[in-house]
């Protein structure tokens, strides 16, 4: 399978911060920049490999800096690393005051995608070759992030299987 070079997954998404975008703190409510997050994400996964993709985890979001009703909200995203058919997606989350066009970054995140084939089996997936220093610094730093991953995962299964399904009134 031929590799890709990151840039061929990148999508970007800006919106506008709305009154009810947001929280009783005024800022952008979280949940609504998660789901922007997995939106975007998909996208990415999905343009690597051309087939349908699924969450496989949300690694991490790091809520950096609030987002306000007077700025905007672009999110970038990209693959960063592949494996056999996973992928890790980074999402980039900047505000921009529309007043005053200052620019930060308010949120990352990393994602987990599996590649499914048309019977919902895992399908290999290209390689991604990096080429900016950004890109560069995410794929080398990857393979640590995906055995954080692995640990974590055995470890929500463990707990798992301790926890009950029962309803506590039926306990």
């Amino acid at each position: 399978m031929e590799s890709k070079y990151i840039r061929e997954t990148y999508c970007f998404k800006t919106s506008r911060v709305f009154p009810n975008d947001v929280n009783n703190h005024n800022t952008l409510f979280g949940g609504k920049l998660m789901s922007y997050i997995d939106d975007i994400a998909s996208i990415a996964a999905a343009k690597l490999c051309r087939v349908n993709t699924v969450t496989a985890s949300t690694d991490s979001v790091d809520f950096l800096l609030p987002i306000h009703p007077s700025d905007s909200v672009t999110l970038e995203a990209f693959v960063t690393w592949t494996g056999r058919s996973s992928m890790e997606v980074f999402v980039k989350v900047i505000r921009e005051g529309l007043m005053t066009g200052d620019r930060k970054i308010a949120a990352t995140a990393f994602l987990t995608f599996v590649a499914l084939d048309e019977h919902n089996r895992k399908v290999t997936v290209p390689q991604v070759i990096p080429e900016t220093e950004e890109q560069m610094q995410l794929h080398q730093t990857a393979p640590s992030r995906a055995a954080i991953r692995r640990q974590r995962r055995e470890e929500s299964k463990q707990l798992a299987s301790f926890l009950t399904t029962d309803y506590p009134w039926e306990v």
